[in-house]
């Protein structure tokens, strides 16, 4: 091997050899930058297709979300005029947030307001948000207090047939008297 090269040294001058050692080392520079290239170029299409895949889910996400939420404040804004709502839509006010209504039955018929009632309107697989969950947790307990007078002595029913009792309602209450 050492011969092939001193033949092949013997046969270029100097000045040939060193020309085309340069011409070789920049052939080989080319080549690698231009594999780097093309795999830098193939690397960025790949990336770009893929990315695209992803937008193009998440696109399809975003718009299939806030056509429910649109059709959800449609069906808010029209619950009060469908059969089986709870009560008379001239009584109800919409909130949105947190509840999406409030009712006073009885106020559209000049009547006095007994209760308050929170209405949520959720459609689809739609859930309660938390704060919604901790709403409908909230459930006053209505309670009612027995008391008598009799002129100079007052009483509280405490026990009732021998139980401890906690009146809840005025029905309740007026069976007791």
């Amino acid at each position: 091997m050492n011969q092939n090269i001193t033949i092949f040294k013997n046969s270029l001058s100097d000045s040939q050899l060193h020309s085309f050692l340069l011409v070789l080392l920049f052939f080989i520079i080319v080549v690698i930058i231009c594999s780097i290239l093309t795999g830098v170029l193939i690397g960025k299409l790949v990336a770009k297709v893929s990315v695209s895949k992803m937008l193009k889910k998440e696109r399809e996400d975003a718009v299939k979300r806030s056509k429910a939420v649109l059709g959800g404040q449609l069906a808010e804004q029209v619950a009060p005029f469908l059969p089986g709502f709870p009560c008379n839509p001239g009584d109800v006010r919409f909130i949105g947030k947190p509840v999406d209504f409030i009712a006073f039955p009885g106020m559209s018929q000049g009547k006095s307001v007994d209760e308050v009632v929170l209405i949520e309107v959720k459609t689809g697989t739609s859930t309660l948000s938390a704060r919604e969950r901790e709403i409908q947790n909230f459930v006053p307990e209505e309670y009612y207090t027995i008391e008598a007078d009799f002129k100079e002595f007052k009483a509280e029913l405490k026990k009732y047939e021998g139980k401890d009792i906690k009146v809840t309602s005025k029905v309740q209450a007026d069976e007791i008297i």
